[in-house]
């Protein structure tokens, strides 16, 4: 039972880990003044990308040494499949030619979800239930 407690405690503080980032991100870039219209193109995708890449790492870390092996699994799946269609449309808008609003806007979806605590806190929900199920 006690390495249970620990996986609690180590999904927790992802969560919390997540949390802090999502809000600082949200808080400090995407706010109502649109004062971060003020920065580069550039400067601007390359701090959503790490970002992200930071949300990632946390969740890889914090899944990583849980015994449920299958949330990590779930997570890079959904982590990489994403970095990789965002990456290569950023890629595509700088090099070769601009994409437009819509595909702009699904990126930024994407990234919505890759950041977004849900996704953690979900595998965590369905863990618990599978827990649960299985005792039964």
């Amino acid at each position: 039972m006690k390495l249970y407690k620990s996986d609690k405690i180590r999904f927790i503080s992802g969560l919390i880990f997540i949390i802090i980032i999502y809000s600082w991100y949200y808080l400090f870039f995407i706010t109502e003044d649109q004062s971060w219209m003020l920065l580069p193109k550039l400067t601007f995708h390359l701090i959503r990308f790490a970002v992200t890449i930071v949300v990632y790492f946390i969740g890889t870390f914090h899944l990583g040494k849980l015994k449920d092996s299958w949330m990590s699994t779930i997570w890079h799946l959904v982590h990489i499949s994403g970095l990789i269609i965002i990456t290569s449309m950023g890629l595509f808008d700088w090099f070769i030619f601009e994409i437009s609003r819509n595909l702009k806007s699904f990126a930024h979806t994407i990234q919505e979800i890759l950041i977004s605590p849900v996704l953690y806190f979900a595998m965590g929900i369905l863990n618990t239930s599978l827990k649960r199920d299985a005792k039964k």
